[in-house]
């Protein structure tokens, strides 16, 4: 467990940017359960605290493994491109979804493209992927760059992030925090389709660059979520210098 610092460091941000992994949103199939109980959580959320805005990047979730694994099936010559536009264009129907969910809460349609023309008239705006070469999370850098925010909360369906794969290495140790040096050195530079990561390669960049940090936690804990955006006690690893 950690809380963050309440004068120095982390604050609440007044524009909160969340990389939601679309493995919560639809691990097999859209979860209207989970949605259900994210829209009422957050909702309470934004009426306790007027000022707030929300910023919500959706990722692909099963119908991009889906479809990804379909061409790599069917087609010995799927470019990495368009394995890439295949995951792109299922964050666009996942996050479809999340905004009609949040309505009226949420701004008109959902932002493919976070450096263009952008209507954020609601509390929440609802983005998905824009263009090949990385994940949503670097999406949600993008966003969180243009509105000043000092924080990435990126919610997925692991608690924190480990020393390796836990699924693999019994051995591996769940961390509370750890430097932009360390986590880059695990998960390197480059980014291919599909890949799983706590926070993709080239997100992590920018993020360090940016003196961003990024929290990742259990996005299905939602009580956990609104802890964190209200910066109270709450589990995750915190990524940051």
């Amino acid at each position: 467990m950690w809380r963050f610092p309440t004068v120095h460091g982390i604050i609440r941000d007044v524009i909160t940017v969340l990389s939601v992994g679309g493995s919560i949103i639809a691990p097999d199939r859209p979860d209207p359960e989970f949605l259900r109980a994210f829209r009422a959580a957050i909702g309470d959320y934004l009426a306790a605290h007027a000022d707030d805005r929300l910023v919500f990047v959706i990722g692909g979730g099963a119908p991009a493994r889906i479809y990804q694994q379909a061409l790599r099936s069917a087609s010995r010559d799927a470019s990495a491109s368009l394995l890439d536009w295949i995951g792109i264009r299922a964050t666009h129907l996942n996050a479809m979804l999340v905004q009609a969910v949040f309505a009226p809460l949420s701004s008109p349609g959902i932002v493919t493209d976070p450096t263009g023309d952008i209507d954020f008239s609601g509390r929440i705006l609802v983005a998905g992927g824009w263009k090949p070469g990385f994940s949503t999370d670097t999406d949600a850098v993008y966003l969180a760059r243009r509105y000043g925010a000092r924080k990435v909360v990126n919610l997925s369906n692991i608690k924190k992030v480990y020393t390796d794969d836990p699924r693999t290495n019994p051995d591996a140790i769940a961390l509370d925090s750890i430097s932009w040096h360390d986590f880059r050195k695990m998960v390197g530079d480059e980014w291919s389709p599909g890949r799983n990561t706590p926070f993709d390669p080239v997100a992590s960049r920018m993020a360090e660059e940016s003196g961003i940090t990024v929290i990742c936690a259990d996005g299905r804990n939602i009580a956990n979520t609104i802890a964190i955006l209200e910066g109270r006690d709450a589990e995750g690893t915190v990524i940051g210098a």
